[in-house]
Order: C-alpha cells, then sequence, then structure tokens
C-alpha cells in the first residue's frame, strides 16, 4: 500500500540484488521494481537503491529513507516532499 501524510510518501519497492546492471524497472501495480549488481549485504544494495531513487525523482538522497524490511527484498521507502503522483510521473515513463 502506499500513502502520502504530510509530505511525506512512502512506496512499496520490490528490489533484485545481483542484477547485471543499476536500473529502475517499472512500476507493477503499486510495487516500483528495482534492479541492483550490489550483493544483498551489509546495506550496499539499499545504498544503491537510494542513490537510483534520489537520481531518478531528482531529490537528495537525505530525502529517500528505507523504513521497513531493510533486509528483504519486499521494502517500503519514504520519499519527502513529493505526493505519489509525482513519484510516478516522474517514474512513470519507466514502465511502458
Amino acid at each position: 500500500m502506499s500513502r502520502l501524510t504530510e509530505s511525506i510518501s512512502t512506496i512499496k519497492v520490490r528490489v533484485q540484488t545481483k542484477a547485471s546492471r543499476n536500473q529502475i524497472d517499472r512500476f507493477a501495480g503499486d510495487t516500483l521494481r528495482i534492479r541492483v549488481t550490489a550483493p544483498p549485504e551489509d546495506g550496499k544494495a539499499n545504498q544503491v537503491v537510494i542513490g537510483l531513487l534520489s537520481n531518478g525523482l531528482n531529490v537528495a538522497k537525505s530525502s529517500i529513507r528505507i523504513v521497513r524490511r531493510h533486509s528483504s527484498r519486499d521494502k517500503l521507502v519514504s520519499v519527502d516532499a513529493l505526493g505519489l503522483e509525482d513519484i510516478r510521473r516522474r517514474l512513470g515513463y519507466l514502465g511502458k
């Protein structure tokens, strides 16, 4: 589930680690799929996810936080100062 509270949006993210390249793949329903080359150890993959989202959304890394399921491939990520529609619009072209 995604929601907006006080200009903080949360989105579901599914991460594929050890991929051939780093990329924001697409939205599948309400879940954003992301591929990273980093292994899922010592928070390396999480840092790449934050960096990809920061670049893709054109926001500072400090505006993005993994708020739940740090060690899972299915995460809940918060983005400050962007609504869900803004997130989907900025990343929406990736789902086509």
